[in-house]
């Protein structure tokens, strides 16, 4: 009775080993014409009480500034790397040596994970990653070993949700040309002791599909959930988290660890990307996670660790995707929070980046008093260099007139250039001014430094003349105009 009684104790036991409290880390992404330092963004990690944080890369500025904190790091592989680190065990101990052994001393880097490739199933990606990703994992995993360190850092794989598919959470299933692949990958997960990691946007969904409902997208309730059986999804995370589930199911693993590698929402570049939408869902998805409420499927068991997409935002991104996909950040580039959230760290509210340094309080507009008839070829150029996708349909900046427009994207190439004086000239069509040209929800930045820069009073008279005279020009002429370029 007393053994019978033990036993299922362990089944139990058994069945709930991966039930742990879940942690709220970031995605650190730094494709960016604005970078603030690593230090300052480590510093605001810490203010934030952030302990895990993904990379895309192993960036060696930001491990050396993450060294000594003993916040939590997952580095990634990139996927061009993948063929390399699979056909050569040189290449994979050499990168072992170079992105983790060497960070990986007392007082150093906490890595726990290495991320092998990003997203290397993508669907629009053909395959062309497919067959390397488990003979770099097989080699990784041994150089991690060779240095002793296989013990401590676990390799995974983030997969786009995209890998699975079903039109139930219930009938979950790997994209049939995956199957092979996904088992295997998920045997060796499972035999070393490391979680899934998938990444999911309600917001895509929404954004892709004109016909799915906007409010299924969140987590404050639904008029239109879905059933499945027995159970009943009231908001679309919940639904592809159990699609996954019942896919690992199908594969003998039900039991995985999960961890939400990338979710977020955008703030910009696109009708449903704004503020108040990002504020919402991405506070709607900590109190879920947080509550340990768990899913229909897996009830009590939240997923292990959920990475938001991302701490800050990325101007030089691909927009491929969309406009909005510069436009991920909780805070802006230059650290600030665009946003009240409660990351249920126990640190209240989003806390702002301090000690950050500005360039001058001074902006590239056009001249009011020039005809703007040939700037076609400057309005493009700025924008091919800088970014001006919040002047895109639904962006925060859409409305602000062929003037604003053009303006705007001259202070965006301006300020790029560190300020340069001629980065202003435009053919003359460019002035600069120290009143700020922002208008309402559109704000015209103004760039950081890594070092101190401080207003300077010493521009020549004309430039000087020529910038006050500009004030006075702005306040007559701003908004003249309706051409959108």
């Amino acid at each position: 009775m007393g053994r019978a009684i033990g036993a299922a104790v362990v089944l139990v036991l058994g069945l709930m080993l991966p039930m742990v409290e879940s942690a709220i880390g970031v995605n650190w992404g730094t494709i960016s014409n604005h970078r603030l330092s690593p230090s300052t963004v480590v510093d605001l990690l810490r203010d934030n009480k952030i302990q895990k944080v993904k990379l895309f890369d192993a960036d060696p500025d930001c491990l050396r500034a993450l060294m000594g904190t003993g916040i939590e790091v997952m580095v990634g592989v990139s996927n061009d790397l993948l063929a390399t680190l699979s056909s050569s065990t040189a290449a994979s101990d050499l990168w072992v040596s170079q992105n983790v052994s060497r960070y990986m001393v007392k007082g150093g880097a906490n890595i726990k994970y290495i991320a092998v490739g990003n997203e290397p199933f993508l669907a629009s990606y053909g395959g062309q990653f497919q067959s390397y990703v488990m003979p770099a994992i097989t080699n990784l995993q041994q150089s991690l070993a060779k240095a002793n360190l296989a013990g401590n850092v676990k390799l995974v794989v983030p997969c786009n949700a995209d890998a699975y598919e079903s039109s139930l959470p219930s009938q979950g299933a790997f994209r049939p040309e995956l199957s092979q692949i996904m088992t295997d990958l998920v045997t060796f997960l499972n035999s070393n002791g490391s979680p899934f990691i998938v990444n999911i946007y309600p917001f895509l969904s929404l954004y892709g599909n004109s016909d799915f409902p906007q409010d299924y997208a969140f987590f404050e309730g639904t008029t239109h959930s879905v059933t499945d059986g027995p159970n009943v999804y009231y908001n679309a995370f919940d639904g592809n988290y159990d699609t996954l589930v019942s896919a690992l199911n199908k594969l003998g693993f039900g039991q995985m660890a999960i961890v939400i590698g990338e979710i977020g929402w955008p703030t910009d570049g696109a009708i449903s990307a704004n503020v108040n939408a990002a504020r919402v869902f991405n506070q709607g998805l900590i109190n879920h996670v947080l509550s340990n409420k768990g899913t229909p499927l897996r009830p009590g068991q939240p997923p292990m660790d959920v990475y938001l997409f991302g701490l800050l935002d990325e101007e030089a991104k691909s927009v491929l995707p969309g406009s909005f996909e510069r436009h991920w950040g909780i805070f802006s580039f230059d650290g600030q929070a665009k946003y009240a959230l409660n990351l249920g760290l126990g640190n209240g509210l989003l806390r702002n980046a301090k000690d950050v340094h500005y360039l001058p309080s001074r902006w590239c507009v056009a001249d009011p008093s020039k005809d703007l008839s040939d700037v076609a070829d400057h309005f493009k150029l700025a924008c091919t260099v800088a970014d001006c996708t919040t002047l895109n349909y639904g962006g925060s900046c859409n409305e602000i007139g062929q003037r604003g427009n053009i303006s705007y994207a001259f202070n965006s190439y301006y300020q790029v250039q560190k300020q340069n004086s001629q980065s202003c000239e435009f053919d003359g069509l460019g002035m600069v001014t120290f009143l700020n040209p922002s208008m309402g929800q559109c704000k015209f930045l103004v760039g950081v430094t890594e070092k101190v820069v401080t207003n300077t009073k010493h521009l020549s008279l004309g430039s000087s003349l020529r910038s006050r005279l500009g004030i006075i020009w702005l306040l007559i002429f701003w908004g003249v105009g309706a051409l959108v370029i």
